[in-house]
């Protein structure tokens, strides 16, 4: 998977003026920086006249300012360019304490963090927040408890989120039994879709016919075409005009 954009956007940092220092600068002078280039934005920061060991100290300096705000996106950020993963995992914990268990997810991810992901995936499947387990799984890569996350959806009648996982996962089984539950549902988007997947023509034969006999002419036409039913499109093509 790849990394989240929102983390990552707008990391080309560029700071012109103020800022060219000799290489040998006391880090106590960062107290008097930071503000300025808090002031400035990260986005318009270029540090590359500083030394690798430097500039990863004004970074942590940026992130530990910016984590005392309450600024947990822009202190992710400086805590990613300066490559610190324990300070990435703390922002981590932060967002999971305020329930923000999307933006957790995503910091766990940049940090690496496998054994977090599981357990926030875990902890979200509890409390039923499923797309969300599926987002800490699908970063974990852990395609058991994708599984179990899938069938809950499913049980839960959330056909799309259990699309999403299955899509995931590439499973013509999972998609077969899917469009099954789809169908006794009514759910005839999901089920197309899923008997398509599977690559099940039987199963998009019979929906079809199952939409004809509830007057679903345009969706029927649709599922007659993925099953390549060339005498049924032709069928409603010629009795009805509007088709």
């Amino acid at each position: 998977m790849t990394v989240p954009s929102k983390i990552v956007q707008g990391m080309g940092i560029k700071i012109e003026e103020q800022f060219v220092a000799e290489q040998k600068q006391d880090l106590n002078r960062f107290n008097k920086i930071v503000p300025l280039l808090l002031q400035k934005g990260i986005d318009k920061l270029n540090l590359s006249m500083f030394s690798p060991e430097l500039r990863k100290d004004l970074l942590l300096a940026l992130g530990d300012e910016y984590r005392r705000k309450g600024d947990l996106y822009d202190a992710a950020r400086a805590y990613l360019l300066a490559d610190h993963k324990d300070m990435l995992n703390l922002i981590g914990e932060d967002y999971e304490t305020l329930m923000q268990y999307d933006n957790c997810v995503e910091v766990y991810k940049l940090a690496g963090n496998r054994s977090k992901l599981m357990k926030i995936g875990k902890k979200c499947v509890q409390e039923g927040n499923l797309k969300q387990a599926a987002k800490a799984f699908i970063a974990a890569d852990d395609t058991e408890h994708l599984i179990l996350v899938s069938e809950k959806c499913m049980d839960c009648y959330r056909f799309d989120q259990a699309f999403e996982i299955i899509s995931y996962l590439q499973d013509k089984a999972r998609f077969l039994t899917l469009g099954m539950r789809c169908l006794e549902q009514h759910e005839y988007d999901y089920a197309i879709k899923s008997f398509h997947q599977a690559e099940e023509k039987d199963m998009l034969n019979q929906t079809a016919d199952q939409l004809m006999k509830e007057e679903k002419i345009e969706k029927a036409l649709e599922a007659y075409k993925l099953a390549d039913n060339q005498a049924m499109v032709a069928f409603i093509k010629q009795n009805f005009s509007k088709y």
